[in-house]
Order: structure tokens, then C-alpha cells, then sequence
């Protein structure tokens, strides 16, 4: 009976913080951007589902761009 285990992690690198930064970035702004669609319409629902979304992101995105610009630095 053989056991599998689980593959390491890939080795963090600056480069891919800083991809995951830019990539949460780019998310913040698509769901502003669907927010200003959705208060352009009047549809102050699918406005705030948007403005959670963005908020999220951009919290992932300061956190990531923490991380990557503080890695570069070293």
C-alpha cells in the first residue's frame, strides 16, 4: 500500500508576487468598472455587489503589492 503525497509549493518568487498583485489590481478595476456601469443604470443592487468585489480585490491587491514591492526592495 503506497501513501501519495502532496507536491511542494513552487518557491514564491518577486516575480510572482508582482504578477498576483497586477492581477488583482486588474480585477479592483473591472468590478469599479461594473459598478459606475451599474450606478449609470440606476441599479443600485448589482452596484453594490460590484463595490464588494472591488473592495476585496483591493484589499487582496494592497496586501500582494506589499509583499512583491517589499520582496523587490530586499
Amino acid at each position: 500500500m503506497s501513501t501519495l503525497s502532496s507536491p511542494s509549493p513552487a518557491p514564491v518568487t518577486a516575480s510572482g508576487l508582482h504578477q498576483q498583485a497586477a492581477t488583482d489590481h486588474e480585477m479592483a478595476a473591472k468590478h469599479h468598472k461594473s459598478a459606475m456601469e451599474s450606478h449609470d443604470k440606476n441599479n443600485l443592487s448589482d452596484a453594490k455587489d460590484s463595490a464588494k468585489k472591488a473592495m476585496d480585490a483591493c484589499n487582496s491587491a494592497q496586501k500582494n503589492s506589499e509583499s512583491a514591492c517589499g520582496s523587490t526592495a530586499k
